[in-house]
């Protein structure tokens, strides 16, 4: 399974990495279009297909979760820049110290996917940090704060691919550029282009708050869909990567 995500991968992201090389003496744009190859790494690519799901359901269903999704980008932001600034601080000894925990943390995001899925399916009620989907008149800084910490978790899940693309590619531009603090900042955003652009499509389309114009009940089935097929997706993810 995992050589299958793999595959997908490598196909998706090869014009994309291959752009990054050329733009290499341009530290900014090279780590933002490496952010977007990092986006379809084998480890990232179902968390952003599950974010996009995510995101995208609540926004067609209700309205534009702007400070949802914002929330979640910053939470890239802070995982990414908080290991830049590490490797920055501490040197390059310290990759090897963080390779020990990345396994672990990566497999943490299959069975999220399940319980959101379910959450989704309205077989569980979720309170706290899990709690995302909410009416926009109750959303609660909670909703933000669950956002934020999906955000960083989902950084947090490095395969090789992913390792590779930031420690090995991206950190030694960082250490050797005046401003390379600020690329990790930017190799995240990179990464969360694809929901950042899904998100403004729906928005710019009108197509905000759409199913709950033409009634509950087409959201609801809406809601199920995507629950059944996050619920699929953190099944797939968690055989593929608890069996590595």
């Amino acid at each position: 399974m995992y050589n299958l995500f793999s595959q997908i991968s490598t196909f998706l992201s090869q014009p994309f990495f291959t752009m990054a090389n050329s733009l290499e003496s341009l530290p900014i744009v090279f780590a933002l279009i490496l952010g977007l190859v990092g986006a379809l790494a084998p480890c990232q690519l179902t968390g952003n297909i599950s974010a996009i799901t995510l995101y995208g359901n609540t926004s067609i269903q209700k309205k534009i979760v702007w400070k949802d999704v914002f929330s979640f980008t910053l939470g890239k932001v802070v995982a990414f820049s908080l290991l830049g600034g590490l490797v920055w601080l501490l040197g390059k000894g310290i990759e090897q110290n963080l390779t020990l925990y990345f396994p672990w943390l990566r497999k943490i995001m299959g069975p999220i996917l399940v319980i959101v899925g379910i959450y989704m399916l309205g077989l569980i009620k979720l309170k706290g940090t899990l709690n995302l989907f909410k009416q926009p008149k109750e959303y609660k800084r909670e909703s933000r704060f669950g956002s934020f910490m999906l955000g960083l978790s989902f950084s947090l899940a490095f395969c090789p691919t992913m390792f590779i693309l930031f420690f090995v590619t991206l950190m030694p531009v960082v250490l050797s550029s005046s401003y390379g603090i600020i690329l990790p900042s930017i190799f995240a955003l990179g990464t969360a282009l694809p929901l950042l652009i899904v998100i403004f499509i729906i928005w710019y389309l009108g197509g905000s708050g759409m199913l709950m114009k033409k009634g509950r009940k087409i959201g609801i089935f809406v809601q199920r869909i995507a629950g059944i097929f996050m619920l699929i997706l953190g099944i797939f993810d968690t055989l593929t990567y608890w069996s590595l």
